[in-house]
């Protein structure tokens, strides 16, 4: 990709794409660190590594995470858990709906 020019069209539609809701201003700011990233990713990828060996660990650590374990003293039932909340709906807790209609 060439980047050493984003076009202000193309920074709209990312920030668009990411819903970011930017000014005129903050689109010549995110233009210039778009640039300035895509061309040090344009200077990773020349890189040649091809005699790179492929790692997917690299700290010699094993699995630290512990087993999960069910503490029943620390669980509620739910009644206990709906109990502080004023809008209940058939046993669960009810909430406005937070589908975007874009």
């Amino acid at each position: 990709m060439d980047t050493s020019r984003l076009s202000i069209d193309l920074v709209k539609k990312i920030a668009e794409l990411a819903k970011l809701p930017l000014d005129e201003k903050n689109f010549s700011i995110l233009q210039k660190q778009l640039e300035s990233s895509f061309t040090y990713i344009n200077k990773i990828q020349s890189l040649d590594t091809s005699n790179a060996r492929e790692t997917s660990q690299v700290t010699g650590l094993e699995n630290i995470f512990r087993e999960d374990e069910v503490n029943k003293k620390r669980n509620l039932t739910q009644q206990e858990s709906l109990s502080g909340s004023t809008a209940i709906y058939k046993g669960y807790f009810k909430v406005k709906a937070i589908f975007d209609e874009e």
